[in-house]
């Protein structure tokens, strides 16, 4: 009897540990910049999320598809309810047309790699109105 019912909580007790987790809620998953000029230089997006799990997030690293996209983070633990960031900075110079980035943000939630997305429409300086 006493077996069974070490048994049981060891097994109530792996599942709470299970349930407890961090897990991040982004206001918005995709950004896009519109129609931007070239000549105007980098743009800058900050994607908020909420720690809407029972335990601290932490987010591990975040990085970009290409490096023309700069993403920085909240490095210091998110707790639950709390708010972090993701900002990114992307430089249009040398591009043209349109565009789609990815940010892939690594963290300790189940999830472990978030994708998030800027897009956009370059105009070269040679095709902007004078």
């Amino acid at each position: 009897m006493k077996r069974i019912v070490l048994m049981l909580i060891a097994v109530v007790l792996c599942q709470m540990a299970a349930m407890a987790q961090p897990k991040a809620t982004f206001k918005e998953m995709v950004y896009d910049f519109g129609t931007i000029k070239e000549s105007k230089g980098q743009v800058k997006h900050t994607f908020e999320f909420t720690n809407t799990g029972n335990t601290p997030l932490l987010v591990l690293d975040a990085v970009a598809s290409c490096g023309c996209t700069r993403p920085s983070y909240t490095a210091k633990p998110v707790k639950p309810g709390k708010k972090g960031k993701i900002e990114v900075t992307f430089s249009p110079a040398g591009r043209a047309g349109t565009f789609r980035k990815t940010i892939k943000v690594k963290n300790n939630s189940p999830e472990k790699v978030i994708s998030l997305v800027i897009t956009g429409t370059i105009i070269p300086k040679s095709r902007e109105k004078k």
